[in-house]
């Protein structure tokens, strides 16, 4: 696992801050309270979202009433993304659940449930919160811890970090086990079914041989009842048909009044349809006489206008109202025409009459040359001439157009009236026609009807002559005796079955307590046993244990004298590492001086401190998760060191040679750690707000 990237927002002294990570020796270095250690609380909080203490007072910035953070890592090659947020309510500081997703590249994975996301980590990293406490993450001032308790308390913390201590839990509760057999077995052994066991086997035979006789008297009973029942059902059967037989044949009865009564009632039809249909054929040879009169009337008028008016016989009466109304017209016109003429004929006598007298111009009033005089009388009087023949060609035309108008107006009347007139006539001939037509349809369906009638009525009183009354009485009586013998064969059975079932709870209870006696009998053989195994496995788990702690405790050894070898270097003093069974760490010098972690100088705890911490850590992680420690977080590891021993420059130089551990970040105030690191990232403080650079 290794950190690529962890994102700030109102988290400490951290407004918005991104600080990124690199493999290998990372160190984030500044001043007190410029937030390197918060970028290690920020990463505990993401990946655990437990708080360190009570409440996340300690994460949130002051003042803000929200707070975000994303840690990207990288673990197997696959790029991980958890966010995390805190909210500030009534009751105080809480997680955001809402901002809680975990994604594997782009895809969401976990999201709104701590227990999800912890799981997924746990199956991602293989490190839990108390792994990660213990192990990853060497909290500022939780250096010497380890080294400051006694030494009972740590043999039962690194026996429980080692799994050792679940030995002496499974030898403890195995005692209980132990116990509770005894006890179950002593139970056993005075059982009163396992006592009496010869007893019980006796009266469970006798209890089967009684059932085994019930058994074939109820196989016989059961055979005479299946004949019984075939005959019962035979005798049902039979007289069920019967009835059924008897109610058809009433139903057969109720038919025939019925159909009787139909027959008599469509007699009753066909009489009154052929009576209705004569009368539709007097009615219709009624109606043809008087179309046929009406239309010889027509006939006669069209003919008139034919003869008389010129006109042709089979124009409409539309054409021939426009005909009259053109007529009209021209007579009109002539008129006109006539009164004009007349006014001029009278205009000009009366200036033949001016000019006779007076030789002036009836117009001008100028005196007129003689000459000029008699030509205007000639000329007026030849155009009075021409007017008066035209008067009378006018009124000869006239005489004419009101001749044509006698004969057609009173033969357009006449049609007038005539046509609606022969029009209902025939829609009414056509009326009659389909209701003669419906009637005599109707009259054959009826006929068709009532010869049916006439057959079923024969059927009917076929089929009623084929029940006899005489048959149902005996299926009755048949039926009746064969079921009170079924009915007392069925009782001796129920009987039978009670008894049967009593001698089967009797058989049942008794095999029972015999099941159970032998189950007993088996559940003690196998206490017995089982008793033997578990003396034999707490014998093993107190000798296992020990054995075990012994094989840690060598390679932890081991594990912190090489590190501490690399931490004081050629030129610092040799210290040999002696750690004991409760795995409590000593020094030995060259000269053969043993000194307990109490008479260490500050410098050679802190070495032997981070020494003990990485050995440990990674014998713990091995036995955990299979693999190395992956990844270290260290808060002010310098802790006692000083530079003109140079123990501070041998253990930066220590820890950047820890190559087994892809990523280290180290979190220091002290400037000479840094410059042993591959990657700075340095933080300052503006206005009390956190800035990150990075350095290289």
């Amino acid at each position: 696992m290794r950190i690529k990237e962890v994102k700030l927002e109102n988290i400490r002294s951290h407004a918005n801050s991104n600080v990124p990570f690199a493999e290998g020796f990372n160190c984030l270095v500044g001043g007190v309270g410029c937030g390197k250690s918060s970028v290690l609380l920020a990463i505990d909080f993401a990946l655990f979202g437990d708080p360190l203490g009570r409440s996340y007072d300690y994460l949130l910035r002051e003042g803000e009433d929200f707070g975000k953070l994303s840690v990207i890592f990288v673990h197997g090659g696959k790029t991980y993304t958890i966010h995390r947020g805190l909210q500030r309510r009534e009751k105080g500081i809480s997680q955001d659940m809402e901002q809680l997703k975990l994604f594997k590249e782009d895809k969401l994975i976990a999201s709104a449930k701590g227990e999800a996301v912890s799981e997924q980590l746990m199956a991602i990293t293989g490190i839990d919160k108390d792994i990660f406490r213990e192990v990853v993450w060497i909290r500022q001032e939780h250096l010497k811890t380890l080294l400051d308790m006694t030494p009972r308390e740590r043999q039962k913390k690194f026996d429980q970090l080692f799994g050792l201590s679940d030995y002496e839990v499974a030898w403890s509760s195995l005692a209980t086990f132990q116990r509770d057999y005894g006890i179950e077995k002593g139970t056993l052994e005075k059982d009163p079914d396992m006592v009496g066991i010869e007893k019980l086997q006796a009266d469970y035979n006798n209890a089967v041989e009684e059932f085994s006789l019930m058994e074939d008297e109820i196989q016989d009973l059961k055979t005479n009842i299946l004949k019984a029942e075939a005959t019962l059902k035979e005798a049902t059967s039979r007289l069920q048909n019967l009835e059924a037989l008897r109610r058809q044949t009433e139903e057969l009865q109720r038919k025939k009044a019925k159909i009787q009564a139909d027959l008599v009632n469509m007699e009753d039809t066909c009489a009154r349809l052929s009576e209705e249909i004569e009368q539709e054929k007097s009615s219709i040879s009624d109606l043809e006489a008087r179309l046929k009169s009406l239309e010889g009337q027509e006939k006669s008028y069209r003919h008139g206008l034919q003869e008389k008016a010129g006109l042709q016989s089979d124009q409409t009466i539309e054409e021939i109202r426009k005909h009259l109304e053109a007529l009209e017209y021209q007579a009109t016109n002539i008129w006109g025409e006539q009164e004009a003429t007349k006014k001029e004929m009278q205009n000009s006598q009366d200036r033949l009459s001016t000019l006779t007298t007076e030789s002036k111009c009836p117009l001008c009033l100028q005196n007129l040359p003689n000459t000029y005089k008699r030509n205007l009388l000639q000329r007026l009087q030849e155009e009075n001439a021409e007017r008066e023949k035209r008067l009378i060609e006018l009124q000869r035309d006239l005489d004419e157009l009101e001749r044509l108008k006698s004969i057609i107006n009173p033969t357009l009347s006449g049609l007038q009236s005539l046509t609606p007139r022969i029009e209902d006539f025939r829609n009414q001939h056509s009326k009659e026609h389909t209701s003669l037509n419906k009637l005599r349809k109707e009259f054959a369906e009826k006929q068709r009807y009532e010869k049916l009638l006439r057959n079923q009525l024969d059927l009917t009183r076929k089929e009623i002559a084929k029940f006899d009354i005489r048959e149902l009485e005996t299926a009755k009586t048949l039926r009746d005796t064969s079921f009170d013998q079924y009915s007392s064969l069925k009782n001796r059975l129920e009987s039978m079955a009670i008894r049967k079932k009593d001698v089967t709870l009797r058989v049942d209870n008794i095999r029972e307590r015999l099941d159970h006696a032998q189950q007993k009998i088996e559940r003690m053989k196998k206490i017995e046993k089982i008793l033997e195994i578990i003396e034999g496995i707490r014998g093993v788990y107190r000798s296992i244990q020990p054995k075990l702690r012994s094989e840690f405790v060598t390679y932890l050894q081991r594990s912190v004298q090489q590190i501490l070898d690399g931490l004081v270097g050629v030129e610092g003093s040799l210290l040999l590492v002696n750690i004991d069974e409760t795995y409590t760490p000593s020094i030995r010098s060259e000269e053969g001086y043993e000194r307990t972690v109490t008479n260490l100088s500050g410098g050679e705890r802190t070495l032997l401190a981070f020494a003990y911490r990485i050995g440990l850590g990674q014998l713990i992680m091995q036995s955990r998760t299979g693999h190395g420690l992956y990844m270290l977080l260290l808060d002010e590891p310098t802790e006692s060191l000083g530079r003109e021993d140079g123990s501070i420059d041998r253990l930066a130089e220590a820890i950047s040679r820890l190559k087994a551990i892809e990523q280290i970040i180290a979190v220091t105030h002290n400037e000479a750690f840094a410059q042993k690191a591959e990657h700075v990232i340095r933080f300052e403080k503006e206005a009390g707000v956190s800035k990150v650079s990075v350095e290289r």
